[in-house]
Protein backbone atom coordinates (compact mmCIF):
# COMPACT_ATOMS: atom_id res chain seq x y z
CA UNK A 1 0.00 0.00 0.00
CA UNK A 2 1.18 3.50 -0.80
CA UNK A 3 -0.25 4.80 2.49
CA UNK A 4 0.01 1.76 4.75
CA UNK A 5 -0.43 2.90 8.38
CA UNK A 6 1.96 2.11 11.23
CA UNK A 7 0.67 -0.63 13.53
CA UNK A 8 2.21 1.05 16.61
CA UNK A 9 1.97 4.54 18.09
CA UNK A 10 4.00 6.90 20.26
CA UNK A 11 6.92 5.49 22.21
CA UNK A 12 5.99 1.95 21.15
CA UNK A 13 6.41 2.99 17.52
CA UNK A 14 9.86 4.48 18.21
CA UNK A 15 10.91 1.29 20.00
CA UNK A 16 9.45 -0.84 17.21
CA UNK A 17 11.38 1.09 14.56
CA UNK A 18 14.60 0.66 16.55
CA UNK A 19 13.98 -3.06 16.93
CA UNK A 20 13.26 -3.44 13.22
CA UNK A 21 16.41 -1.49 12.37
CA UNK A 22 18.49 -3.75 14.63
CA UNK A 23 17.04 -6.86 12.97
CA UNK A 24 17.71 -5.44 9.49
CA UNK A 25 21.27 -4.60 10.48
CA UNK A 26 21.79 -8.05 11.95
CA UNK A 27 20.53 -9.67 8.74
CA UNK A 28 22.94 -7.58 6.69
CA UNK A 29 25.86 -8.45 8.98
CA UNK A 30 24.92 -12.14 8.93
CA UNK A 31 24.84 -12.05 5.12
CA UNK A 32 28.24 -10.40 4.79
CA UNK A 33 27.18 -6.98 3.54
CA UNK A 34 30.07 -4.51 3.72
CA UNK A 35 28.20 -1.18 3.50
CA UNK A 36 25.00 -1.35 5.55
CA UNK A 37 21.80 0.68 5.78
CA UNK A 38 18.78 1.03 8.06
CA UNK A 39 16.80 -1.17 5.69
CA UNK A 40 14.38 1.79 5.50
CA UNK A 41 12.69 0.41 8.60
CA UNK A 42 11.97 3.88 9.98
CA UNK A 43 9.82 5.13 7.10
CA UNK A 44 6.49 4.21 5.55
CA UNK A 45 7.38 5.25 2.02
CA UNK A 46 10.65 6.26 0.40
CA UNK A 47 9.26 9.65 -0.68
CA UNK A 48 6.29 10.64 1.44
CA UNK A 49 7.87 10.00 4.85
CA UNK A 50 10.32 12.77 4.02
CA UNK A 51 7.65 15.08 2.57
CA UNK A 52 5.29 14.78 5.55
CA UNK A 53 7.78 16.69 7.70
CA UNK A 54 7.76 19.74 5.41
CA UNK A 55 5.67 22.89 5.61
CA UNK A 56 3.71 23.84 2.53
CA UNK A 57 2.40 20.33 1.87
CA UNK A 58 -1.17 19.45 2.90
CA UNK A 59 -1.64 15.71 3.42
CA UNK A 60 -5.37 16.15 4.05
CA UNK A 61 -5.90 17.83 0.68
CA UNK A 62 -5.44 14.98 -1.78
CA UNK A 63 -5.47 15.00 -5.54
CA UNK A 64 -5.15 12.14 -8.01
CA UNK A 65 -2.07 12.32 -10.23
CA UNK A 66 -0.35 10.04 -12.72
CA UNK A 67 2.83 8.63 -11.18
CA UNK A 68 5.71 8.28 -13.70
CA UNK A 69 3.09 7.99 -16.47
CA UNK A 70 2.13 4.50 -15.23
CA UNK A 71 -0.54 4.56 -12.51
CA UNK A 72 -2.88 6.92 -10.67
CA UNK A 73 -2.43 7.68 -6.97
CA UNK A 74 -4.01 9.99 -4.41
CA UNK A 75 -1.22 12.30 -3.29
CA UNK A 76 -0.73 15.34 -0.99
CA UNK A 77 -0.99 18.87 -2.36
CA UNK A 78 1.65 21.60 -2.32
CA UNK A 79 -0.36 24.56 -1.03
CA UNK A 80 2.43 27.07 -0.24
CA UNK A 81 6.20 27.57 -0.12
CA UNK A 82 7.88 24.33 0.93
CA UNK A 83 10.27 24.56 3.87
CA UNK A 84 11.74 22.38 6.58
CA UNK A 85 11.21 23.20 10.24
CA UNK A 86 13.09 20.32 11.85
CA UNK A 87 15.60 17.58 10.98
CA UNK A 88 14.27 14.41 9.38
CA UNK A 89 15.97 11.01 9.84
CA UNK A 90 18.93 12.44 11.80
CA UNK A 91 18.08 10.64 15.03
CA UNK A 92 17.49 7.43 13.07
CA UNK A 93 20.87 7.81 11.38
CA UNK A 94 22.55 8.46 14.74
CA UNK A 95 20.96 5.30 16.10
CA UNK A 96 22.20 3.27 13.14
CA UNK A 97 25.68 4.75 13.44
CA UNK A 98 25.80 3.69 17.10
CA UNK A 99 24.91 0.08 16.24
CA UNK A 100 27.75 -0.71 13.83
CA UNK A 101 31.35 0.02 12.93
CA UNK A 102 30.67 -0.62 9.22
CA UNK A 103 30.25 2.20 6.69
CA UNK A 104 26.58 3.18 6.45
CA UNK A 105 24.47 4.32 3.52
CA UNK A 106 21.31 6.40 3.80
CA UNK A 107 18.71 6.82 1.06
CA UNK A 108 16.76 10.01 0.35
CA UNK A 109 14.22 10.69 -2.40
CA UNK A 110 15.57 12.68 -5.32
CA UNK A 111 14.02 16.04 -6.27
CA UNK A 112 12.44 14.85 -9.53
CA UNK A 113 10.89 11.77 -7.94
CA UNK A 114 9.55 13.95 -5.10
CA UNK A 115 7.71 16.30 -7.46
CA UNK A 116 6.26 13.30 -9.28
CA UNK A 117 4.63 12.14 -6.02
CA UNK A 118 2.72 15.36 -5.32
CA UNK A 119 0.07 17.68 -6.75
CA UNK A 120 1.51 21.17 -7.10
CA UNK A 121 -1.11 23.87 -6.55
CA UNK A 122 1.40 26.56 -5.57
CA UNK A 123 4.52 26.74 -7.78
CA UNK A 124 2.79 25.26 -10.83
CA UNK A 125 6.22 24.50 -12.21
CA UNK A 126 7.92 21.12 -11.88
CA UNK A 127 11.34 22.73 -12.19
CA UNK A 128 10.75 25.43 -9.55
CA UNK A 129 9.39 22.91 -7.05
CA UNK A 130 12.29 20.52 -7.74
CA UNK A 131 14.82 23.27 -7.02
CA UNK A 132 13.12 24.06 -3.71
CA UNK A 133 13.26 20.38 -2.76
CA UNK A 134 16.93 20.23 -3.81
CA UNK A 135 17.78 23.01 -1.34
CA UNK A 136 15.95 21.19 1.46
CA UNK A 137 17.57 17.87 0.56
CA UNK A 138 20.98 19.52 0.67
CA UNK A 139 20.36 20.69 4.24
CA UNK A 140 19.22 17.20 5.17
CA UNK A 141 22.18 15.53 3.49
CA UNK A 142 24.65 17.73 5.35
CA UNK A 143 23.06 16.73 8.65
CA UNK A 144 23.35 13.05 7.74
CA UNK A 145 26.98 13.51 6.74
CA UNK A 146 27.66 15.18 10.09
CA UNK A 147 26.45 12.13 12.05
CA UNK A 148 28.67 9.72 10.15
CA UNK A 149 26.81 8.60 7.01
CA UNK A 150 29.33 7.27 4.48
CA UNK A 151 27.15 7.25 1.33
CA UNK A 152 24.06 9.37 0.75
CA UNK A 153 21.93 7.91 -2.02
CA UNK A 154 19.21 9.78 -3.87
CA UNK A 155 16.49 7.55 -5.32
CA UNK A 156 15.48 8.85 -8.76
CA UNK A 157 13.37 6.28 -10.66
CA UNK A 158 11.88 9.31 -12.44
CA UNK A 159 15.20 9.61 -14.30
CA UNK A 160 14.08 6.64 -16.42
CA UNK A 161 10.95 8.46 -17.55
CA UNK A 162 11.31 12.23 -18.02
CA UNK A 163 14.40 12.30 -20.21
CA UNK A 164 14.08 15.84 -21.54
CA UNK A 165 13.61 17.25 -18.06
CA UNK A 166 16.42 15.12 -16.63
CA UNK A 167 18.90 16.45 -19.16
CA UNK A 168 17.53 20.02 -19.12
CA UNK A 169 17.54 20.54 -15.35
CA UNK A 170 17.07 17.28 -13.41
CA UNK A 171 20.75 16.36 -13.10
CA UNK A 172 21.76 19.94 -12.32
CA UNK A 173 19.03 20.01 -9.68
CA UNK A 174 20.40 16.82 -8.15
CA UNK A 175 23.85 18.40 -8.08
CA UNK A 176 22.33 21.22 -6.02
CA UNK A 177 21.16 18.59 -3.52
CA UNK A 178 24.75 17.31 -3.07
CA UNK A 179 26.42 20.72 -3.04
CA UNK A 180 29.17 20.98 -0.42
CA UNK A 181 29.04 17.34 0.65
CA UNK A 182 32.31 15.55 1.36
CA UNK A 183 30.81 12.06 1.77
CA UNK A 184 30.15 9.78 -1.19
CA UNK A 185 26.97 10.54 -3.13
CA UNK A 186 24.92 8.14 -5.26
CA UNK A 187 21.90 8.24 -7.52
CA UNK A 188 19.78 5.09 -7.76
CA UNK A 189 17.88 4.71 -11.04
CA UNK A 190 15.78 1.56 -11.37
CA UNK A 191 12.82 0.71 -13.56
CA UNK A 192 10.40 0.35 -10.66
CA UNK A 193 9.21 -2.55 -8.52
CA UNK A 194 6.53 -3.73 -6.15
CA UNK A 195 3.31 -3.09 -8.07
CA UNK A 196 1.68 -4.50 -11.20
CA UNK A 197 1.81 -1.14 -13.02
CA UNK A 198 5.60 -1.25 -12.97
CA UNK A 199 5.90 -4.85 -14.13
CA UNK A 200 3.32 -4.27 -16.86
CA UNK A 201 5.26 -1.22 -18.07
CA UNK A 202 8.49 -3.22 -18.25
CA UNK A 203 6.79 -5.70 -20.55
CA UNK A 204 6.32 -2.89 -23.09
CA UNK A 205 10.05 -2.07 -23.27
CA UNK A 206 10.97 -4.88 -25.65
CA UNK A 207 14.00 -7.14 -25.69
CA UNK A 208 16.43 -4.38 -24.75
CA UNK A 209 15.89 -1.78 -22.02
CA UNK A 210 17.96 1.14 -23.32
CA UNK A 211 16.45 3.92 -21.22
CA UNK A 212 19.71 4.49 -19.33
CA UNK A 213 21.20 5.51 -22.66
CA UNK A 214 19.19 8.75 -22.50
CA UNK A 215 20.67 10.03 -19.23
CA UNK A 216 24.02 8.29 -18.75
CA UNK A 217 26.10 10.67 -20.91
CA UNK A 218 25.16 13.70 -18.81
CA UNK A 219 25.37 11.76 -15.55
CA UNK A 220 28.89 10.74 -16.51
CA UNK A 221 29.79 14.45 -16.59
CA UNK A 222 28.00 15.23 -13.31
CA UNK A 223 29.37 15.61 -9.78
CA UNK A 224 27.54 12.49 -8.55
CA UNK A 225 30.08 9.94 -7.32
CA UNK A 226 28.16 6.68 -7.78
CA UNK A 227 25.46 5.56 -10.22
CA UNK A 228 23.23 2.68 -9.09
CA UNK A 229 21.37 0.57 -11.65
CA UNK A 230 19.75 -2.81 -12.16
CA UNK A 231 21.59 -5.43 -14.21
CA UNK A 232 20.61 -8.96 -13.11
CA UNK A 233 17.55 -10.45 -14.87
CA UNK A 234 16.88 -7.09 -16.48
CA UNK A 235 17.12 -6.47 -20.20
CA UNK A 236 19.63 -3.67 -19.83
CA UNK A 237 22.44 -4.12 -22.38
CA UNK A 238 25.52 -4.32 -20.17
CA UNK A 239 27.55 -2.33 -22.69
CA UNK A 240 25.59 0.79 -21.70
CA UNK A 241 27.91 0.92 -18.69
CA UNK A 242 30.54 2.24 -21.10
CA UNK A 243 28.59 5.51 -21.14
CA UNK A 244 29.46 6.09 -17.48
CA UNK A 245 33.03 4.83 -17.63
CA UNK A 246 35.10 6.44 -14.91
CA UNK A 247 32.21 6.67 -12.45
CA UNK A 248 31.75 4.38 -9.48
CA UNK A 249 28.84 2.03 -10.17
CA UNK A 250 26.50 0.07 -7.92
CA UNK A 251 25.87 -2.94 -10.13
CA UNK A 252 22.55 -4.59 -9.36
CA UNK A 253 23.37 -8.30 -9.27
CA UNK A 254 20.26 -9.46 -7.39
CA UNK A 255 16.71 -9.55 -8.81
CA UNK A 256 14.28 -8.26 -6.18
CA UNK A 257 11.20 -9.15 -8.23
CA UNK A 258 11.45 -12.92 -7.72
CA UNK A 259 11.65 -15.32 -4.79
CA UNK A 260 14.26 -17.38 -6.61
CA UNK A 261 17.59 -16.98 -4.81
CA UNK A 262 20.50 -16.40 -7.15
CA UNK A 263 23.41 -18.82 -7.07
CA UNK A 264 26.81 -17.45 -6.07
CA UNK A 265 28.02 -18.06 -9.61
CA UNK A 266 25.09 -16.13 -11.15
CA UNK A 267 26.03 -13.10 -9.07
CA UNK A 268 29.70 -13.49 -10.00
CA UNK A 269 28.80 -13.73 -13.69
CA UNK A 270 26.86 -10.45 -13.58
CA UNK A 271 29.81 -8.74 -11.90
CA UNK A 272 32.30 -10.19 -14.42
CA UNK A 273 30.24 -8.78 -17.29
CA UNK A 274 30.14 -5.36 -15.62
CA UNK A 275 33.92 -5.40 -15.09
CA UNK A 276 34.37 -5.09 -18.86
CA UNK A 277 33.14 -1.51 -18.49
CA UNK A 278 33.72 -0.61 -14.82
CA UNK A 279 37.11 -0.54 -13.09
CA UNK A 280 37.28 -3.09 -10.26
CA UNK A 281 37.96 -0.44 -7.62
CA UNK A 282 34.84 1.44 -8.76
CA UNK A 283 32.38 -1.49 -8.77
CA UNK A 284 29.99 -1.84 -5.83
CA UNK A 285 28.05 -5.15 -5.97
CA UNK A 286 24.46 -4.37 -5.00
CA UNK A 287 20.84 -5.43 -5.36
CA UNK A 288 18.70 -4.15 -8.24
CA UNK A 289 16.52 -2.25 -5.78
CA UNK A 290 15.23 -2.66 -2.22
CA UNK A 291 14.22 -6.03 -0.78
CA UNK A 292 10.95 -4.82 0.74
CA UNK A 293 8.66 -7.02 -1.42
CA UNK A 294 10.42 -10.20 -0.26
CA UNK A 295 10.18 -12.41 2.81
CA UNK A 296 12.91 -12.22 5.41
CA UNK A 297 14.30 -15.66 4.54
CA UNK A 298 14.43 -14.91 0.81
CA UNK A 299 16.02 -11.50 1.43
CA UNK A 300 18.66 -13.11 3.62
CA UNK A 301 19.39 -15.73 0.98
CA UNK A 302 19.75 -13.10 -1.72
CA UNK A 303 22.08 -10.91 0.37
CA UNK A 304 24.19 -13.95 1.23
CA UNK A 305 24.40 -14.80 -2.49
CA UNK A 306 25.43 -11.21 -3.24
CA UNK A 307 28.29 -11.35 -0.74
CA UNK A 308 29.42 -14.81 -1.85
CA UNK A 309 29.35 -13.90 -5.54
CA UNK A 310 31.35 -10.74 -4.85
CA UNK A 311 33.92 -12.79 -2.92
CA UNK A 312 34.35 -15.15 -5.89
CA UNK A 313 35.19 -12.21 -8.13
CA UNK A 314 37.47 -10.59 -5.55
CA UNK A 315 39.53 -13.78 -5.41
CA UNK A 316 39.70 -13.96 -9.20
CA UNK A 317 40.95 -10.38 -9.36
CA UNK A 318 43.62 -11.00 -6.72
CA UNK A 319 45.21 -13.90 -8.60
Amino acid sequence: MLWSPWKLEGSALVAGKHDALRVSLQEQAFSGVDIVSDGEQTRQHFVTTFIEHLDGVDFEKRETVRIRNRYDASVPTVVGPVSRQKPVFVEDAKFLRAQTDKPIKWALPGPMTMIDTLYDAHYQSREKLAWEFAKILNQKAKELEAVGVYIIQFDEPAFNVFFEEVNAWGITCLERAIEGLKCETAVHICYGYGIKANTDWKKTLGSEWRLYEEVFPKLQQSNIDIISLECHNSRVPIELLALIRGKKVMVGAIDVATNTIETHEEVADTLRKALKYVDADKLYPSTNCGLAPLSRSVARGKLTALSAGAEIVRKELSV
